[in-house]
């Protein structure tokens, strides 16, 4: 990896490059590295990778063993089923707030990031399909202006990548992923604050479901009820 650039923020470019080998499978799962070693790897001294550190170590993608050094995390079942809830808890009021409170400039935004999803989707390419998927819903949810419920949530889908679990394609094709946000998208364009709301519940749901089956059935665990493990929230 290359070295990070000289700047006045070391902390925040160690999290950044950190993040995208984590996912990108450069750091290991369950591997346990160094503060030094992480340092020479980047070339900057242990404070900025100790410090980038505590903030991964608070999305859930890394673990700090003292006296030990940084684990990588493997993601757990329960991981996954903690990380839907909370979606259904933050995700379903954004989009609804984000319904009732979008100007022009917004409508516009999101217009051209589901667009720009459904002509990605077209191509077949799973990869592009999620990457396309993840800029709708961060163009629909920055609307109300809570970078802070948008992190939160960033980092709740970093945590997913982290397990290599994606519904493309194995679950379902690009295009049906594509078309199981069109009611969201169609909420938010009317303005229908209520109904943002249930379409994004409805799609939490229903991707749920589908990741938490397939991954209780391939890990050997027995079967889940996802829907009594999710609807009380």
């Amino acid at each position: 990896m290359d070295n990070l650039e000289r700047a006045d923020n070391l902390t925040d470019q160690a999290i950044s490059r950190l993040r995208t080998a984590i996912l990108a499978g450069e750091l290991k799962p369950g591997e346990l590295y160094s503060a030094t070693q992480l340092g020479e790897w980047l070339g900057v001294s242990r404070t900025p990778i100790r410090e980038a550190v505590q903030q991964l170590a608070k999305t859930g993608l890394v673990a700090v063993e003292r006296n030990r050094g940084i684990r990588v995390r493997s993601t757990t079942l329960e991981d996954l089923i903690d990380g839907f809830q909370v979606r259904l808890m933050l995700e379903v009021p954004v989009a609804r707030q984000a319904a009732a409170v979008r100007t022009d400039a917004d409508v516009q935004r999101v217009k051209e990031a589901f667009e720009a999803f459904g002509q990605i989707a077209e191509t077949g390419d799973p990869a592009a399909t999620l990457r396309a998927d993840r800029d709708f819903h961060l163009a629909l949810l920055t609307t109300t202006g809570n970078h802070r419920a948008v992190k939160i949530l960033e980092d709740l889908r970093n945590v997913v990548l982290l397990t290599g679990v994606e519904t493309v394609p194995r679950s379902r094709s690009s295009m049906e992923a594509f078309e199981d946000h069109r009611d969201i998208y169609q909420a938010f364009m009317d303005g229908e604050a209520e109904k943002a709301g249930e379409a994004m519940r409805r799609h939490i749901i229903n991707t749920a479901r589908m990741l938490v089956l397939r991954e209780a059935h391939e890990r050997g665990s027995s079967m889940v009820d996802v829907d009594s493990l999710l609807n009380w929230t």
